[in-house]
């Protein structure tokens, strides 16, 4: 190990007390059906996923544009939460998504890692993967500002 490289940010979230905030404070992200939600809490990152259903679709079968930039603003905001705790107002100050190729109803997963944890900002990457083979769909990058930590 090296002494002189940073150290992975810890978590002081459960990934079940993610999601039970998450439902608590924006239930009207999955609106009666759990599409989105955490399924992973690790140091320095989180999975999260997405179960795509018919609402989800364009016309050609296509998961939306839309709802992949959710799934990586999902990731940011899970990866926030999980790190720094139940903060409500962590907020997106920046998101880029770039689509690969196309993805098609069912399970979609974001691999979220933090880039950089500090006072009041973190920036975050995501890799959007679904298929039978983990096909890169989409790759997002962001930053989350994040409320003054209280004593």
């Amino acid at each position: 190990m090296n002494p002189t490289a940073p150290h992975e940010p810890v978590p002081v979230m459960t990934v079940e007390e993610v999601n039970a905030f998450l439902d608590e404070a924006y239930p009207q992200l999955n609106e009666g059906l759990r599409a989105y939600r955490a399924t992973e809490v690790r140091p320095g990152g989180c999975t999260v996923r997405l179960d795509a259903t018919e609402r989800h679709l364009r016309p050609g079968n296509t998961v939306s544009g839309p709802t992949l930039f959710t799934l990586a603003d999902i990731g940011g905001y899970v990866c926030a939460l999980s790190h720094i705790g139940r903060e409500a107002l962590a907020v997106t100050t920046n998101l880029n998504i770039n689509f690969m190729r196309k993805a098609e109803a069912g399970a979609i997963e974001g691999t979220c890692r933090i880039l950089k944890l500090g006072r009041s900002l973190m920036v975050f990457d995501v890799a959007i993967t679904a298929g039978a083979n983990n096909a890169l769909i989409a790759h997002a990058t962001g930053t989350y500002s994040l409320p003054p930590r209280r004593n």
